[in-house]
């Protein structure tokens, strides 16, 4: 773009003024789930029977008959006809890490030259999509396209516009998993089984165990205009290039800080629709970074919780355009600054409580509270690495590791009192801890339990995997991610360790061994076991990154190599044993992480390259040849010896351009072979090693002359707006 556009675009972002969103008379609770089919909606628009039994369906995961499903279907379309409703789709999550949609009329012939409205109870419960240009990882070829999207009433359906969007699975026409939902589905199960039949050590009146997640996601807002004078954010999601801005957040002004007017309508417009379609948001603040702010909502079943993660992503894009702004969900769209995740706080719950809320007043509940934390830390101790690669991309690894985000090594932050806690638990005898009344009483000589309060669990932001009070907060969750790659992972991880530890009590019990004494003698060895995940210190330490290896915990820093763990034998036997993914959903989700890691770079290096020969080194050309013109200039004014003075400083900014524009012309050049050399590569593993060795370190190293010559370059010539003009919005 020419230096004038620049200033053009950047004085209309001055100008812009915010959309004022109309106050609305009703109170929140009055119109949430205005858009929702859920079950105030199924009450009033099915009959008793059909109501009755879908509640069956959701809650006790009954099968769904046709006949009901016709029934559901007549009183879905009567209520999204009322709102206007012409259109229905299956709306789904591919591996893309977005969501897909192909929408249908209600329409159908009347075989009397006319049409009728028509949606039926198998339009509803199935589609079959073309699966073909889905990312499949080898286990569809093209020609082979068919593919089924299936309903899935635990997610209630919800109206956007004109067209009625039904949350469902996407699976190949061999039934493999072609999405996220369907393994997360499983892995839910999977953990509900397992924490079930623990629970009942405790409470045999527990019936179910429930997943919880809360997401808290991350954004950057940047005026539109700018963001289309960036062609790198444009196409990529973040700034490939641009010097610090002299002030960012070194000074802690923005976080927490009063919101933009501008900001705070967009937040308001966010809200009322996110609330309509049920989305139960709660806070909103101003983040670290300049221009980075955050969205979080009340806790909620973690199926609906990634969906409403997904569709809230999707609001936030279309709706920053109405205000004027592009809604940056990038894990790192600028240098030097914040990065942007997405916690996932993550606990347990039973149809009478949470068990990881604290210890409870019972001796019962402190044993139980003690059970779920372990065997919890078993999961992610096992499978540290897979956890690792569950969140890995090769956005996300431009955050992991700097200031504001958990290392690349997957650790676990308990509090000191936890940490005692379960330190004199491995060390006692059996004597010390407990004396048996009958068979079930239990008194623990553990002082510590009963104090262990909310607020006394300090945060550790440099913890991927914190404990905070009633739950564990994965923070290495990238704000751009499907929040169910990593929720497959950590329940399945959970449901496996809880899966073990029952086996293990239970062959104790069976030799005669009382059911309390049985579960605290595993629970011991089980803290001893996963003892080298727990770590309270500074995760960002050179430290701690010789100590994890030498603890055994995963260290690996190439995103590629990460993704081995997809593949690795304990991962195979993990999912398999929890009927979560099968060895070839494995492979094919490993080859697609894998393909996707290499895109991403491969398009990055592209714009880069055209950045470059096409912005950069013709503006850095033009601006030398304006100073070699001065200097003869000032040579012809003036007497020799005063020209020298003169031409000093001109002299040395012509040097250091010739030889940064030298440094960029040759290492584009590089930048290019080395692509070519890796787009030679069959293999989709060594590939994407090669753009991580070969690849990727040339976009660095070639920034740094760029950003370079962003400082000396006339700031009327350089083509593309700066940090100092992006990252404070007015």
């Amino acid at each position: 773009m020419s230096s004038t556009l620049r200033f053009q675009v950047v004085g209309e972002a001055f100008k812009k003024k915010p959309v004022e969103i109309p106050n609305r008379e009703e109170r929140p609770s009055e119109y949430f789930a205005k858009y929702v089919f859920n079950r105030q909606k199924m009450f009033k628009y099915l009959p008793s029977k059909v109501y009755a039994k879908m509640c069956d369906v959701i809650d006790n995961g009954a099968k769904l008959d046709l006949a009901t499903a016709d029934a559901v279907a007549e009183g879905m379309k009567k209520w999204a006809m009322e709102l206007g409703v012409t259109h229905c789709t299956h709306w789904f999550q591919p591996l893309t890490e977005g969501t897909a949609e192909k929408h249908d009329g209600f329409v159908e012939h009347d075989w009397k030259g006319g049409m009728v409205e028509e949606f039926t109870g198998k339009q509803l419960v199935q589609q079959e999509p073309d699966a073909s240009s889905f990312p499949s990882g080898g286990i569809r070829s093209t020609f082979e396209a068919r593919g089924y999207s299936a309903w899935d009433p635990a997610s209630p359906v919800f109206v956007i516009g004109d067209t009625l969007h039904i949350p469902t699975v996407f699976i190949s026409y061999t039934g493999e998993a072609l999405d996220y939902k369907a393994p997360l589905k499983k892995a839910l199960k999977a953990v509900d089984r397992a924490a079930t039949a623990v629970c009942q050590y405790f409470y045999p009146d527990v019936t179910k165990v429930v997943s919880n997640l809360g997401w808290e996601q991350e954004y950057f807002l940047v005026d539109e205009s700018l963001y289309a004078a960036r062609p790198d954010l444009l196409m990529t999601g973040r700034t490939l290039m641009g010097h610090d801005s002299a002030k960012n957040q070194q000074m802690d002004d923005h976080y927490f800080g009063a919101i933009p007017k501008r900001v705070a309508m967009f937040m308001k417009d966010l809200e009322i629709q996110a609330l309509e379609l049920g989305i139960p948001c709660k806070t909103r603040h101003n983040e670290v970074a300049p221009n980075q702010f955050e969205l979080a909502p009340i806790f909620e079943e973690t199926n609906l919780a990634v969906d409403h993660n997904m569709l809230i992503m999707g609001l936030m894009k279309n709706i920053a355009r109405k205000h004027g702004f592009r809604c940056l969900l990038h894990e790192k769209p600028f240098a030097g600054v914040n990065g942007s995740g997405k916690h996932n706080n993550w606990s347990l719950s039973t149809n009478t409580g949470v068990l990881l809320h604290g210890p409870g007043k019972t001796l019962l509940d402190n044993l139980r509270f003690i059970t779920f934390i372990v065997e919890t830390l078993m999961g992610v101790y096992r499978h540290n690495g897979l956890l690792k690669a569950s969140i890995i991309s090769a956005t996300n690894a431009h955050r992991l590791g700097a200031n504001e985000a958990p290392p690349a090594i997957i650790s676990s932050f308990l509090g000191t009192q936890l940490n005692d806690l379960l330190e004199k638990l491995e060390e006692s005898d059996d004597d010390e801890l407990f004396n048996i009344v009958g068979k079930q009483a239990l008194s623990l000589d553990i002082p510590q339990i009963p104090e262990l309060l909310l607020d006394n669990t300090d945060r550790n932001r440099t913890s991927p995997f914190a404990f905070t009070g009633n739950r564990f907060e994965f923070r290495a969750v990238g704000s751009q991610a499907n929040c169910a790659a990593a929720m497959i992972v950590l329940n399945t991880a959970v449901a496996e360790a809880l899966s073990d530890f029952k086996v293990r009590v239970d062959a104790l019990i069976e030799g005669g061994m009382d059911k309390m004494k049985a579960i605290l003698k595993t629970v011991r060895e089980d803290i001893k076991t996963c003892k080298p995940i727990h770590f309270d210190g500074n995760g960002y330490s050179d430290e701690w990154k010789r100590e994890a290896a030498a603890r055994g915990l995963d260290v690996e820093s190439s995103a590629p190599i990460m993704l081995d763990q997809y593949l690795a034998p304990a991962t195979k036997e993990m999912f398999a044993k929890m009927n979560v993914l099968t060895e070839a959903e494995l492979h094919a989700r490993n080859e697609i992480k894998l393909e996707t890691y290499t895109k991403k770079i491969q398009i990055e290096a592209r714009i880069f390259g055209d950045l470059c020969l096409n912005h950069i080194i013709p503006v850095a050309t033009r601006y030398q040849s304006q100073l070699i013109e001065n200097v003869f200039k000032v040579k012809a004014t003036f007497p020799e010896e005063i020209a020298g003075k003169l031409n000093a400083n001109n002299l040395k900014l012509i040097e250091q351009i010739s030889e940064n524009s030298a440094f960029i012309t040759e290492n584009v050049e590089k930048l290019t072979d080395a692509r070519r050399v890796a787009n030679k590569i069959e293999s989709a593993r060594e590939k994407a090693i090669a753009y991580h060795d070969t690849v990727a370190p040339l976009l660095e190293s070639i920034r740094y002359h760029i950003d370079k010559l962003e400082l000396i370059v006339d700031d009327e010539l350089w083509p593309l707006p700066k940090y100092r003009e992006m990252l404070f919005i007015r």
